[in-house]
């Protein structure tokens, strides 16, 4: 029985092999996954900038590549390699469970498939990666991931591919991006440039209604509002003729009662749209149309 369990082990390293390459950027080698037969997926540390990109297929040969883009919120990064070929992978139809069994697959510095297994030891989130930024659910291994292996493949015991694997650890355990996120994100990348987030070019704080503004704006239910104390230059906003001293009640009918709700609510699909915003301007409600910008994404 260890002798098959063993072979099966090394056969779904093995068929797994020519969709693992190897990054080359300013650091380390790192890992990739084949996202597409031009498109390697890997982690943006491991590329530690935009240029110098090299990938190197599972049979030794290297090609230039370009960074197409990367999502600050997973910090994965696509990187387009024209002439590339590879086996694209998509993500398991299962998913990860805390005890399932599961293989990390890599690139060593010499190009070698490189594997390490252990059990799923926790699957949960969100994981917090900046200011307003989180992965909704990571899985944390307890297979051993140097950095190596970021970029690199997670497997379940039938080989499906369950996440990318990072260089992160928390309490001891490799972090891994569920291969669904990891796929969502990298077409958002592929088709942006990026994850898009919506931009008013409002700073503003929570303030409670007074009793007479609730009635004048027919929102006595609403708890707190949005104070705007400061309008960027050129912005949506700006060109919408909002104000400093105007309260934010509601975008498209829902009530907005924190920045925290509004930057929630400015998903990318509104991008390019115009949204109602209704404000309370010297003690009277009005509607104020507005066109979503996009939110200009960090540096690498």
């Amino acid at each position: 029985m260890l002798t098959e369990l063993s072979d099966r082990m090394a056969e779904i390293v093995a068929g797994t092999a020519e969709s693992v390459v190897q990054v080359q950027g300013r650091r380390r080698p790192a890992s990739g996954l084949v996202y597409a037969p031009d498109v390697v997926v890997t982690t943006m540390g491991a590329l530690g900038g935009e240029d110098h990109i090299r990938v190197r297929r599972h049979d030794g040969e290297t090609f230039d590549a370009e960074l197409a883009g990367w999502d600050p919120t997973t910090s994965l990064a696509a990187v387009r390699v024209p002439d590339l070929s590879g086996r694209a992978r998509e993500p398991a139809a299962t998913t990860a469970r805390a005890g399932h069994f599961v293989l990390a697959v890599a690139r060593s510095w010499s190009n070698a498939v490189t594997a390490s297994a252990g059990i799923v030891a926790v699957v949960g989130g969100p994981l917090p990666t900046g200011r307003r930024r989180a992965i909704d659910q990571v899985i944390r291994t307890t297979a051993p991931l140097h950095d190596g292996f970021a970029g690199g493949a997670l497997l379940d015991a039938g080989g499906g591919l369950l996440g990318v694997a990072t260089a992160a650890r928390i309490r001891g355990f490799g972090v891994v991006i569920p291969a669904a996120i990891a796929w969502t994100a990298v077409k958002a990348v592929l088709t942006h440039g990026g994850v898009r987030r919506g931009y008013l070019g409002v700073a503003g704080q929570p303030v409670v209604l007074p009793e007479a503004q609730r009635r004048a704006a027919d929102a006595r239910d609403a708890g707190e509002a949005i104070l705007v104390f400061g309008v960027a230059a050129d912005s949506p906003a700006a060109r919408a003729g909002i104000l400093v001293g105007d309260v934010i009640l509601s975008l498209d009918g829902h009530a907005i009662e924190s920045p925290e709700e509004l930057l929630d609510a400015l998903t990318g699909d509104r991008v390019g749209r115009e949204v109602s915003l209704r404000v309370l301007r010297g003690g009277a409600p009005r509607d104020v149309p507005v066109v979503v910008g996009e939110r200009p994404r960090p540096a690498p």
